[in-house]
């Protein structure tokens, strides 16, 4: 389900390159192709799980700006490991207003260099590291934001992207 063309797996990828291209199922079961996406400006933030106290302060946050993020001329998609069912539940007990990609075997996150070792209780394991990438309308790395703090990021994505704008 989630096919990814031409994507390495990197430790560091910088602002201003490339951004890696993925295509990826959405909550309703279409492809998502970044490629496709050329021209217009793209919030794609990676968060650990659906409906979790971070993720879902994260994910409202979004929804609760997407109308001054729509008007600077910006798309938003949430990208986690979930399945497509996961998110669609998601999308729908918080009315969620934008896309959830599902990464399957979190490809895209090792792409994007965010598949990390994560320790919980004194266990450790593999997951996504918090992180939002700003992709310009060229299909490069505009801005990256790592160990992202759910509560208010969506605002800073914002500042961000009017800060470039004006």
């Amino acid at each position: 389900m989630a096919e990814s063309t031409e994507i390495k797996e990197t430790d560091e990828i910088r602002e201003g390159q490339p951004a890696p291209d993925f295509s990826l199922s959405n909550q309703a079961g279409e492809m998502v192709a970044l490629k496709e996406l050329q021209g217009k400006l793209v919030v794609l933030y990676f968060y650990p799980k659906d409906d979790t106290p971070g993720c879902t302060t994260e994910a409202c946050n979004f929804r609760d700006n997407m109308g001054r993020i729509q008007s600077v001329g910006a798309l938003v998609y949430g990208v986690s490991p979930d399945s497509v069912v996961s998110h669609q539940k998601f999308i729908n007990k918080f009315d969620l207003s934008f896309p959830l990609l599902s990464d399957d075997g979190a490809k895209v996150a090792k792409a994007y260099g965010i598949w990390k070792e994560k320790n919980m209780y004194g266990k450790k394991y593999m997951g996504i590291e918090r992180s939002t990438f700003l992709i310009d309308e060229q299909g490069n790395l505009a801005k990256i934001w790592r160990k992202v703090k759910p509560a208010g990021h969506a605002e800073e994505v914002l500042k961000f992207i009017e800060s470039r704008k004006a």
